[in-house]
């Protein structure tokens, strides 16, 4: 990953010195020039500075997790499981899990088998190893703009090509899906997989509307594309059920990998997630993840395992839901009341991500300096962009700082936005009520 500096260019090591000479340099493989830097991560050490309002991070909020009930979990599993928690277990995960994970995503509306899940170290490496799978050195994947920065971090590793096709306030426009592939197979290129991310979106908060989800579908199952769907905010909407997951309305099952994930709606720290593939895509999961980390953990399996089996899920979910939901109010209340005329952004129904557009060509990137000095962080919208796009664009987390400090550090970050247009601190609250936009 990219180097923990302070410096947002990255040309500083950890320690504000710049790094030594490699003597390994001419020895790595080709790959390796491929594992570019993430512009979040980058941002990490200045933004976890306590006077600095970090807008940045994707980080779940564990204040609503009952701290001592979980501990009242592990321990009791080390009690009663602990010889087989503690031991080397299967790469394809612990059974009991697989089967609680096909429980959970009913809420989606996806039926599914134990024996069609692989349990992941998060749904960070269930990507990985979809990408390893199928991707060679200039194989394309077709993605959303923008799209999440780790998933082209992880392509660009394994040499690939992005193809993105433009979104909307209603998620990926299918016919623009459609035309990207026309134009990709008259080049002779045939994607191996579209990547989408498609409710509560990372960055952009949007969510592929209902209308679309079946011409999306349809679209690649036309292309004979598979459908990558990642989906670790689906379980957050702030309002009424779940939304429908692709995989749900697949009219074939192995048109759809499906990735989710227990960081945002457990715990990030326990690393827990999984992909439902398809059975031959399934045991190819399985044995190169066989070969990257042997198994994966049973204790964390069998804690959160034991926790859905024993605890009140549901219930906590919606406490998690409460939380983010407030904390999306109180963004949107500050962008409204802080944002100089000219600045638009989204308006997210669940997840953790705001996407803000400024006006009149103003590079958010450029402009990160003057809003770190202001003591806020934000995270460029280039970061997201396989091409260099994104100058004009934030993403803005919500999910981590309290209300009072998420409206402290808008007003921060308006002030700079006003400084950089020009108009000054006097215009800020000019901004107009409800402005809203899609990416």
């Amino acid at each position: 990953m990219h180097t923990q500096s302070d410096d947002p260019s990255g040309s500083l090591g950890s320690h504000g010195r710049r790094p030594a000479p490699d003597p390994w340099r001419d020895r790595y493989a080709a790959r390796t020039s491929g594992m570019i830097a993430s512009e979040v991560r980058a941002l990490f050490a200045v933004a976890a500075r306590p006077e600095v309002v970090s807008l940045a991070g994707g980080m779940p909020n564990v204040s609503a997790l009952p701290l001592e009930t979980v501990s009242a979990v592990m321990a009791d599993l080390v009690l009663r499981q602990g010889a087989v928690a503690l031991q080397y277990g299967s790469a394809q995960g612990v059974a009991s899990l697989r089967e609680s994970i096909c429980d959970v995503m009913t809420l989606e509306g996806i039926a599914a088998r134990p024996d069609d899940v692989v349990v992941t170290s998060g749904s960070q490496q269930a990507l990985d190893l979809v990408a390893r799978v199928f991707l060679d050195p200039g194989d394309t994947v077709v993605t959303e703009a923008p799209t999440y920065v780790t998933a082209i971090n992880t392509f660009a590793a394994y040499q690939a090509r992005v193809a993105h096709v433009p979104m909307d306030g209603d998620g990926v426009v299918p016919e623009a899906l459609a035309a990207v592939f026309a134009r990709l197979r008259a080049e002779g290129r045939t994607p191996k997989f579209f990547y989408t991310v498609p409710t509560f979106q990372n960055p952009a908060g949007v969510t592929l509307s209902a209308a679309r989800r079946p011409h999306v579908l349809d679209v690649c199952r036309r292309a004979g594309v598979l459908v990558l769907e990642d989906n670790p905010y689906g379980l957050l909407r702030y309002d009424g059920e779940p939304v429908r997951a692709l995989r749900a309305d697949a009219a074939r099952g192995h048109d759809v990998v499906y990735l989710g994930s227990f960081s945002k709606t457990f715990a990030a720290g326990l690393r827990v997630g999984w992909a439902l593939a398809p059975a031959a895509v399934r045991d190819k999961l399985v044995l190169a993840a066989e070969s990257a980390i042997l198994s994966q953990s049973p204790f964390t399996q069998l804690a959160v395992d034991r926790y859905l089996r024993t605890q009140p899920w549901p219930q906590q979910l919606e406490a998690f839901r409460e939380m983010y939901r407030e904390r999306r109010d109180a963004m949107l209340y500050a962008l409204t009341a802080y944002m100089p005329p000219g600045v638009t952004w989204t308006t997210p129904a669940g997840g953790f991500f705001v996407w803000a557009t400024l006006p009149g060509g103003l590079d958010a990137k450029a402009m990160l300096p003057r809003a770190l000095a202001a003591r806020v962080a934000y995270v460029p919208g280039t970061g997201f962009f396989a091409d260099g796009g994104g100058r004009s664009h934030m993403r803005l987390s919500f999910c981590y700082p309290p209300p009072e400090r998420i409206l402290e550090g808008v007003r921060r970050l308006g002030d700079v936005v006003a400084e950089e247009t020009g108009l000054g601190d006097a215009l800020g609250a000019a901004a107009g009520a409800g402005r809203s936009a899609g990416p």
